[in-house]
C-alpha cells in the first residue's frame, strides 16, 4: 500500500470535484481550434497530432493541415506523398500514414464507428485516442488517461509508489479516472483533466495556488510534490551519425531513408558519411547538430565534402542517393531537423560565397 489520500474520500466528494473542475475549465481553457470549432474529423486529427507532440508545436501544423485536408474525404483522396509533406516537421510519421489509412477506412465503413471499441479497430487508434474520440465526439463516459492525468491523480492521492513504466502507471490510475468522470459531459471532463495537467499541475513547479481542485489534493502542501508520480525512465542512448554536406551544380546530395526503416521511411536526409565510403578522421566538421528521438540523443557532425569523380560514380550506383535541385528542394519530404539544418547551411554557404 501507499501513504496516500484514500480513493474512497475522493469518490465521496466526486460531484464537488467535477463541478470545480468544470467551472475552471469553462473559463481557463485555451482557445484551441478543435475546441472553438469542433467536429469529429478535427478531434481525430488533433488527437493523432498531439501524440508525442506539444500543443504549441502542433498548432501551425494543424491549421495548415485543415486548409489542405478539411475533411475525411479530402484526406482519403490525397496521395501518401502529399500527406507526408503536410506532416513534415511533426515527426513520428507513422501517425500521418495511419491517419491517411483511417480516413479511407472510415469512409468505406457501412456503419460508422461510434464506440471506443469500433474506433480502436481503425489504423493508429489505441486505448488513449479511442477513449478521447468516444468521450469528446460521442459523449461516452470513458476516461482518457495520459501522463497529465496520471500526474494529477497520483498527486491527489499522494501516491508515492514507484512504477516501472508510464504504461504501468496509466493502468494503475485508469480505474480511479473512470470512477470520477463526469457522465453528463465526459468529453469536457477529459479535456479539463488534460488541460489541468498541461497548464497547472505541471511536472516541475506546479501552480498549486491556482489549482481549482487543490482542496482535494494531499500533495499540494508536500515539499516532494515534484517527485510524484515516481516513474522509472528509460536510460538515454547516445548515438553519433556523421553526415555529408555536398553541393554540385546547383544540386544537393540527399539520401532517401528506405521503406523498412520505420518512422522516417521514404523521407530524405543528408547522407551518412559511412554510406559514401568517406573517412572523417582527418576532417573537421562544418557544423555539429543534435536531436532527440524518444530516449535517444543523436549527435550529427556535418562535413563539407567536395565531390570527387569517385564519389560521383558511387552516387550513380546507389539507389538511395539522389541529387536534388536546390530550386526543387521544397518538393521533397525532409525530416524536420534536416529541413531546418539544410536551410541554415544554405544561408551560411551563400553568405560565405
Amino acid at each position: 500500500m501507499f501513504d496516500g489520500f484514500p480513493e474512497m474520500d475522493l469518490l465521496v466528494h466526486k460531484e464537488n470535484f467535477q463541478n470545480r473542475l468544470a467551472t475552471w475549465y469553462h473559463t481557463a481553457q485555451r482557445p484551441l481550434p478543435w475546441r472553438t470549432n469542433p467536429s469529429l474529423y478535427r478531434t481525430v486529427v488533433s488527437e493523432l497530432m498531439a501524440q508525442q507532440t506539444q500543443i504549441k508545436t502542433m498548432l501551425p501544423y494543424f491549421e495548415r493541415w485543415m486548409e489542405r485536408f478539411p475533411n475525411f474525404q479530402a484526406l482519403a483522396d490525397a496521395t501518401e506523398a502529399d500527406v507526408l509533406k503536410y506532416w513534415e516537421g511533426l515527426g513520428y510519421y507513422s501517425r500521418a500514414r495511419n491517419l491517411h489509412k483511417l480516413a479511407k477506412a472510415y469512409l468505406a465503413a457501412d456503419q460508422k464507428p461510434s464506440t471506443r471499441e469500433a474506433w480502436q479497430a481503425l489504423p493508429g487508434i489505441g486505448p488513449y485516442t479511442s477513449a478521447a474520440i468516444a468521450s469528446i465526439s460521442f459523449k461516452k463516459p470513458i476516461a482518457v488517461v495520459d501522463g497529465n492525468v496520471v500526474r494529477i491523480l497520483a498527486r491527489l492521492t499522494h501516491d508515492t509508489r514507484r512504477f516501472k513504466s508510464n504504461g504501468e502507471a496509466v493502468k494503475t490510475f485508469t480505474g480511479l479516472a473512470n470512477k470520477i468522470i463526469n457522465h453528463e459531459n465526459p468529453g469536457n471532463h477529459n479535456q479539463a483533466m488534460m488541460e489541468l495537467g498541461a497548464t497547472v499541475c505541471l511536472k516541475h513547479r506546479p501552480h498549486c495556488t491556482l489549482c481549482p481542485v487543490r482542496q482535494f489534493c494531499r500533495s499540494c502542501t508536500q515539499s516532494e510534490i515534484e517527485t510524484i508520480p515516481r516513474i522509472e525512465r528509460k536510460a538515454t542512448e547516445k548515438l553519433e551519425i556523421a553526415r555529408a554536406w555536398i553541393l554540385h551544380k546547383e544540386r544537393i546530395l540527399l539520401q532517401r531513408i528506405p521503406s523498412y526503416a520505420g518512422q522516417l521511411a521514404g523521407q530524405y536526409e543528408l547522407p551518412k558519411l559511412a554510406d559514401l565510403d568517406i573517412n572523417s578522421s582527418d576532417k573537421k566538421p562544418f557544423t555539429i547538430k543534435s536531436r532527440s528521438i524518444t530516449h535517444r540523443r543523436i549527435k550529427e557532425p556535418i562535413y563539407m565534402i567536395t565531390p570527387s569523380e569517385k564519389l560521383l560514380i558511387l552516387v550513380k550506383s546507389q539507389a538511395t542517393l539522389f541529387w536534388i535541385s536546390l530550386k526543387k528542394l521544397d518538393r521533397v519530404t525532409l525530416s524536420g531537423p534536416h529541413r531546418r539544418w539544410i536551410n541554415e547551411l544554405l544561408d551560411k554557404t551563400n553568405a560565405e560565397t
